[in-house]
């Protein structure tokens, strides 16, 4: 009698550790894909991308792309076992995320220094083009140097119209081309400048020699 007591108190405990078992890993086995984890990786590589990280930070943003496949196709993986487990994919979600928001940090600081930039080579290219303005005005025009000062007075007025361009582009946000645009500008400006001076010095020394020779003459 006793015997069989024990006997039935075995297969009772034994029943009850597997029962345990089977619900351990039917917990495991229905675990549940890590919907809230996908969907903060995926909006933070959004809103990265909101803010240009594909055009300030390209190659990082690749990166965090490259991460955020890597982490879905070991989601896939977990979804076509049996018995699943989304610790990786979880830890590989946050690290999408944590990486994601640092390159959306990191394109909004080198959108910012290209927009400064930017502004310094419009400042940079308005003066130029205002002081050969400025020089072609006092230009000579005497004989054989009036068609000359035409043409340059044309290029600066043409190059005053390509500030206008540069300042759109700047308010745009397309800051390297401006950049690029705005040194050009410059360029063109003090060759302009230069040869405008040249002039000017050539005129001097002729007034000069000029009252050298009569000062001659009167002595």
């Amino acid at each position: 009698m006793i015997r069989a007591v024990e006997g039935g108190v075995k297969v009772k405990r034994l029943m009850a550790v597997m029962v345990g078992l089977v619900m351990a890993l039917s917990l495991v086995a229905c675990e549940k894909q890590p919907v809230a984890e996908i969907d903060a990786a995926k909006t933070a590589v959004d809103a990265a991308a909101k803010d240009g990280s594909e055009v300030y930070v390209s190659e990082d943003f690749k990166k965090v792309n490259e991460a955020l496949d890597a982490a879905m196709a070991e989601v896939k993986v977990q979804d076509s076992k049996i018995f699943k487990n989304y610790d990786k994919a979880n830890e590989m979600l946050a690290g999408v995320k944590s990486e994601a928001q640092s390159v959306k940090t990191k394109a909004l600081a080198e959108r910012e220094r290209l927009r400064a930039q930017a502004a310094a080579d419009l400042d940079n290219s308005r003066a130029a083009v205002n002081s050969a303005r400025e020089l072609l005005n006092n230009a000579p025009a005497g004989k054989g140097s009036a068609a000359d000062i035409m043409v340059m007075k044309a290029d600066v007025t043409g190059l005053e119209g390509s500030l206008t361009e540069i300042q759109a582009m700047v308010t745009a946000g397309d800051y390297a081309e401006a950049s690029e645009r705005a040194k050009a500008v410059s360029e063109k400006a003090a060759s302009i400048s230069t040869e405008v001076q040249a002039a000017l010095a050539k005129k001097a020394a002729a007034a000069k020699g000029k009252t050298r020779k009569l000062k001659v003459k009167a002595g």
